[in-house]
């Protein structure tokens, strides 16, 4: 969540500017792995949380974000990674749903935290938006995406999994 106070929301702010490199259209904020961000006098101090443990992604990240803070004008940056608690898909704006979506990759359908059982997994199709669609592989371009295909308009797509 964006600090209220404004030097660490500047931080943020420059922080947020960063985009995933597997999914560009999401910037850290939008997949919810900036979890903290804050200012100690000239140092700006940003926390983040991986996807997965072994999330190739991090260290591309990690440089990118030390990058963005330097161009904020940041005169020293650091980047810390925690894994506790570990990242979940409800940790997702629903900005970053909708674009994901829109992308032509099918969001997270369900809640991770404690929300309602479900008896099957329903994946709506990104393009055509029908439910007729199917599993292919459990795992797709990443680890944390599933690989679909819609029965109605034929076409692939990437789901991303509920974690």
């Amino acid at each position: 969540m964006r600090p209220a106070d404004p030097a660490d929301a500047r931080v943020w702010d420059a922080a947020s500017t960063v985009h995933d490199p597997e999914i560009p259209v999401l910037s850290i904020a939008d997949l919810g792995i900036l979890r903290d961000a804050h200012a100690e006098g000239e140092k700006a101090v940003v926390v983040i949380t991986p996807t997965y443990s072994g999330c190739p992604a991090m260290e591309t990240i990690s440089t990118d974000v030390t990058r963005a803070l330097t161009r904020a004008g940041f005169a020293e940056a650091e980047v810390r990674l925690v894994l506790q608690p570990a990242w979940t898909t409800d940790w997702m704006t629903d900005e970053g749903k909708a674009k994901l979506n829109e992308y032509g990759i099918a969001p997270p359908s369900a809640r991770a935290d404690g929300g309602p059982v479900r008896i099957g997994l329903t994946v709506k199709c990104p393009r055509c938006h029908s439910l007729n669609t199917r599993e292919i592989t459990r795992f797709g371009s990443t680890s944390c995406k599933a690989l679909y295909t819609c029965n109605e308009c034929l076409e692939p797509f990437d789901y991303f999994k509920v974690h």
